[in-house]
């Protein structure tokens, strides 16, 4: 089964650089047949508002047969998708109908770990000398990643999350000879995973998948401090790729852009759990907590305490370490952090955060049911693994909220079957009643993202210069458009020295007699004259 062929595609670099990726927890977007869990066949039958919207891709958290301890981060099977998200050829039809309307579908890829059930591990727990995985016959330091083996060849393997998640073994940087366990980079078990990594991309590839985002990217060799073998590996597939697939996009869940874009990936994003950049974005401490929380105030807090000093700070480090080489991605949230609306912020508080999001040039990334202002749902149970700690994101996993129908159209089963519960607020944004009300946080999201799409300089390339960095903030782009963000409640001034402008998307900015005024929570691009 191999999905049609068409025309030459562009490289990845480009179509990248120029798109709007949207982001899509499975088993939460769209139900097709009744069963109260997302699929992909639901998804397919919801493509024509993604298309509405203006995305230019759609990044899908993992799919792939799983026992779900993680919520399909431990993987059984990398070529087949989950039975209860459809089959194969629901991948297939999915991307096909997508690619018809000018969508790419990029998969997740857990390259780092597999479930406990996965044939590999079974093979490896019971045979001495396997050594996919990293085994020791003691418990190793750190004590807390290793698991007791129940398997004939017992001893211990190291888990990177949960001890149903054992650690694929990528070889380690540098070894010691009191701890045997650790093999090098190029020992059998290590080469034996680069080369599963080449087959199961190859598989997707070949079906019409256009790229990869890779979880936990950086983990892949142990102790390698700088990441330096852990860079030659992800080089020595990007340029695998490059040959073989060069339509193909390689994005990193590494945190740390400057790094993770030279060692081969198309795109690193911004994470909450690395470098300040998304805390000091739009992180107010509510929702998801962890051991990264700062307590520090954000730019987009509701009372203006914040600053875009670190964010700043952390971009241009990004910028100069990345420049031709590949991009930053900025998201609105994802399935382990807040939404947007989240705590003091309500949906009418946000828009001058896609705005932001939207024409700075970073590669945006919005997680699904952001664009209408869905919120964080405090206090859900656990739901595969969604509990980690004292980091609750079941919160930031709730159903899409299509309509006003039972279970907000996303599900015809009965409410108690559902994955997990629809936000039980009675004012929950729906995208129909969202579509039907043009000041809605909706439509200025999808003018936003047309304006972006049909503005070069409000792209990924164009350079940046801030003007004002204070509230309201202010910049330029390309020297010929000119972006105003007010992320706080009061009104906000600041001093502007431009001839004329032309308002192109504005929400409560006005720009006259040198000064630029922006009323809470506002937005404005202009075309400077």
């Amino acid at each position: 089964m191999t999905a049609a062929k068409g025309p030459a595609s562009r490289p990845a670099s480009s179509w990248l650089a120029d798109s709007v990726l949207y982001h899509v927890y499975p088993p939460s977007f769209a139900d097709s047949d009744g069963d109260g869990i997302g699929d992909l066949a639901g998804l397919t039958e919801r493509l024509d508002y993604l298309r509405w919207l203006g995305v230019d891709a759609i990044w899908l958290s993992p799919c792939f047969a799983s026992e779900f301890a993680d919520g399909g981060y431990d993987v059984v099977d990398y070529l087949t998708i989950a039975p209860r998200y459809g089959t194969n050829e629901d991948a297939v039809a999915l991307i096909e109908a997508a690619r018809a309307r000018g969508i790419r579908v990029l998969f997740d890829l857990v390259a780092g770990h597999t479930s406990h059930r996965h044939p590999w591990f079974r093979e490896s727990a019971g045979t001495p000398g396997d050594d996919r995985y990293i085994w020791s016959d003691r418990i190793a330091s750190p004590v807390r990643e290793w698991v007791p083996n129940l398997g004939e060849r017992g001893g211990f393997y190291r888990a990177n999350f949960y001890p149903a998640q054992p650690a694929l073994n990528f070889g380690y940087a540098r070894l010691d000879p009191a701890e045997p366990w650790r093999q090098p980079v190029d020992a059998p078990g290590p080469r034996a995973n680069r080369a599963a990594l080449r087959e199961i991309m190859s598989h997707w590839f070949d079906l019409g998948v256009s790229g990869f985002r890779m979880d936990m990217a950086y983990s892949l060799v142990k102790d390698d401090p700088g990441w330096v073998e852990t860079a030659k590996l992800w080089g020595e597939l990007r340029e695998w790729i490059d040959r073989e697939y060069p339509h193909c996009a390689l994005l990193s869940e590494w945190g740390v852009p400057k790094t993770a874009v030279p060692a081969g990936f198309h795109a690193d994003f911004f994470l909450h759990f690395v470098g300040p950049a998304v805390h000091s974005l739009w992180d107010n401490d509510s929702g998801t907590q962890g051991p990264w929380t700062d307590g520090r105030p954000c730019y987009f807090d509701v009372d203006g305490r914040g600053s875009m000093k670190p964010f700043l700070e952390e971009w241009r480090e990004v910028e100069a370490a990345t420049a031709g080489r590949g991009l930053a991605a900025l998201p609105s949230a994802n399935h382990d952090f807040s939404r947007l609306v989240c705590g003091p912020r309500t949906r009418d508080m946000v828009a001058p955060a896609f705005a932001f999001q939207l024409t700075w040039p970073t590669l945006p990334v919005i997680y699904y049911g952001d664009e209408i202002g869905m919120r964080y749902v405090p206090g859900l149970p656990d739901k595969e693994g969604s509990q980690a700690d004292i980091t609750a994101r079941q919160g930031s996993r709730t159903p899409m909220q299509w309509d006003e129908g039972p279970n907000a159209g996303f599900s015809t089963a009965a409410t108690p079957d559902l994955y997990l519960p629809v936000d039980p607020a009675p004012d929950r944004p729906t995208v129909a009643g969202a579509q039907a009300d043009e000041s809605s946080l909706l439509h200025h999201v999808r003018r936003l993202v047309e304006l972006r799409k049909r503005t070069p300089a409000l792209g990924t390339t164009a350079p940046v210069r801030v003007l004002f960095q204070d509230y309201p903030f202010v910049y330029l782009r390309g020297d010929s458009h000119l972006v105003v963000v007010n992320g706080r409640r009061e009104p906000a001034v600041a001093p502007l020295e431009l001839a004329g402008v032309r308002p192109l998307a504005v929400h409560g900015v006005e720009v006259s007699d040198g000064e630029v005024r922006a009323e809470g929570f506002s937005y404005g691009v202009f075309e400077v004259l």
